[in-house]
């Protein structure tokens, strides 16, 4: 009977502690008015309008959690002016922090801004600004992709599989030198690498990431059972 009283007194307060839309309300206004805005709510659609002068408005979009809908409603809000601003509670949670840097990276993505709001306090954080978004390409990466592309023979995988049994371009090297070496036996690495046209051949048998390789003396490598058993 106790624990029934201390489960549903917890849940009770879970309940009365759940954060509202308006909790965001008053520390967002007065974050704005600190900025010498005017700020009013629910003007039309919008839940948070504020002007400063001829400069156009910044529209807030309040929300108790960050999803779909709330980038839908800002973009839309986009159609009106491009200082618009999603807004959610401060959360002190693991998973909160965890997505927060890719929640910030979609939002820089589709031009929006982003705060939080801690609600014990009140404190308003801004974590980024609405931006025209200038994506830095990375140069390393998509080299990597492009060599993979390349030596990738024929197209075994099925798009959306999991990782776990690819067929990789090192995988499909690999599989060349094992079948070498079942057939030649024990073979110094750089006659295996010219054989099977795979420069990389000694480099693969030495660190023998799956198990196939086995160094029977310096240079020289064979099949082991495993090796034979995935061909």
């Amino acid at each position: 009977m106790v624990l029934l009283v201390t489960t549903l007194a917890a849940t009770y307060r879970a309940f009365m502690t759940k954060p509202k839309e308006t909790d965001l309300y008053l520390p967002v206004k007065s974050y704005l008015e600190g900025q010498g805005y005017e700020v009013k709510g629910e003007i039309g659609a919008v839940d948070v309008m504020a002007m400063r002068g001829d400069d156009d408005p910044v529209i807030v979009e309040l929300k108790t959690a960050i999803s779909l809908t709330l980038f839908h409603q800002a973009v839309a809000r986009q159609a009106i002016t491009d200082d618009v601003y999603i807004c959610v509670p401060r959360a002190a949670t693991k998973p909160f922090a965890k997505t927060l840097p890719d929640n910030i990276k979609l939002c820089r993505r589709l031009g929006i801004g982003l705060m939080t709001v801690r609600l014990r306090d009140g404190f308003v954080e801004v974590h980024c600004d609405p931006a025209p978004y200038r994506p830095v390409k990375n140069a390393k990466r998509k080299g990597r992709l492009l060599r993979e592309f390349q030596r990738r023979v024929g197209d075994p995988n099925t798009g959306g599989q999991t990782r776990v049994g690819l067929v990789t371009a090192y995988r499909q090297d690999a599989i060349k030198v094992a079948m070498y070496l079942n057939e030649n036996g024990p073979t110094k690495g750089a006659v295996v690498a010219k054989s099977v046209d795979v420069p990389k051949a000694t480099r693969i048998m030495a660190d023998d990431h799956y198990g196939w390789f086995e160094r029977v003396e310096k240079g020289i490598y064979m099949i082991t059972p495993k090796g034979r058993a995935a061909l």
